[in-house]
């Protein structure tokens, strides 16, 4: 049995949720196949929604969040992992309802865990984190779609976020030029730092005209926002063009007509990294380990400790954090 510092989040009498740091030991965390002593974890959006006792992301509390862990296996139950080895695991169940990453260990199924690639350092794997791993995501499947760079530029909205910085840096690192729309403008010299070659504000991909087409402006988008932003991203795509569908931090719904599909051809991709099957993520991380890897990882970065990731939880749920924020837990390295 070992004891650890862990974010817990409780469920109060009047309803409402607090935070609290507090000592937990090994035999608490549920079962599993890997025992990991995490070095490194991520904050995502996600993470902040169930630290807010959002019900639709964690359903019992006490509860820890946290949907990223990097680190070194402590013990192992199968023999593709063995202690020492490093390791990460995003998504699944962890940090939702599975006791989750804003802790110094984590217990989870083997079916979870994805060997470090040679190339990524811990630390470096939980910049990408799920963010990275879902501009990845986007990226192969836009690029299953057709997508070469000589088509045109692409589109990336709310580009200063988790997900958005990575899939600017992404998609500059995979040749294409990129259209990066943020309402941020402190973000711009990071936008360009990572890649982006146009810089637009979020209200020119917030058409209102009302129009069922819009002139062609990009040959594929990646959209974290969702709402009217997604809609006029559809609707400025061009001909058989594709836009992968990623967030909602404006609106979980959205309004156009038939004709993007059924003049321009125009594909809107679902992009699901919570359950994408292990040997697809496996193939992802090595391609952000090598073909796709970012050259700049720390240029997104902001770290952070346990005693103070409250105050970054709530930047993230007010939409005022920039790139990646992640915690540091242990050397690990």
């Amino acid at each position: 049995m070992i004891e650890f510092s862990a974010l817990q989040i409780r469920e109060e009498p009047d309803g409402s949720f607090s935070r609290h740091l507090v000592r937990r030991t090994t035999n608490e965390l549920p079962p599993g196949d890997v025992l990991i002593r995490v070095a490194f974890s991520a904050l995502n959006y996600k993470d902040g929604l169930s630290a807010s006792g959002h019900k639709g992301i964690t359903r019992q509390f006490p509860h820890t969040p946290g949907i990223d862990a990097a680190g070194l296996v402590v013990e192992s139950a199968v023999p593709e992992f063995v202690p020492g080895q490093r390791v990460l695991v995003t998504s699944f169940d962890l940090g939702m309802n599975t006791s989750g990453a804003f802790a110094e260990y984590i217990r989870v199924p083997a079916g979870w865990v994805v060997p470090l690639p040679d190339g990524l350092t811990l630390a470096e794997s939980m910049i990408l984190g799920t963010g990275g791993l879902t501009a990845a995501l986007a990226l192969w499947k836009l690029e299953r779609n057709g997508l070469l760079p000589e088509h045109g530029p692409v589109l990336v909205t709310g580009a200063s976020g988790g997900v958005g910085s990575v899939a600017v840096a992404l998609l500059h690192q995979a040749g294409y030029r990129v259209v990066a729309s943020s309402g941020k403008p402190a973000a711009h010299d990071m936008l360009r730092r990572l890649g982006a070659d146009e810089i637009v504000d979020r209200a020119a991909v917030d058409d209102q005209t009302g129009k069922a087409l819009l002139p062609v402006r990009w040959a594929a988008a990646v959209d974290t926002v969702g709402g009217n932003t997604l809609s006029t991203a559809i609707k400025a795509c061009r001909p058989e063009g594709s836009v992968a569908v990623i967030g909602l931090v404006a609106d979980n719904k959205f309004t156009t007509t038939v004709y993007p599909f059924l003049i321009r051809g125009v594909n809107v991709l679902g992009i699901e990294t919570g359950t994408t099957e292990i040997g697809l993520r496996r193939e992802l991380w090595q391609r952000l380990a090598t073909t796709w890897r970012l050259p700049d990882l720390d240029s997104l970065v902001t770290y952070t400790d346990l005693t103070h990731l409250s105050d970054y939880i709530d930047l993230i749920l007010k939409g005022e954090t920039q790139g990646r924020v992640v915690l540091r837990l242990a050397s690990g390295e």
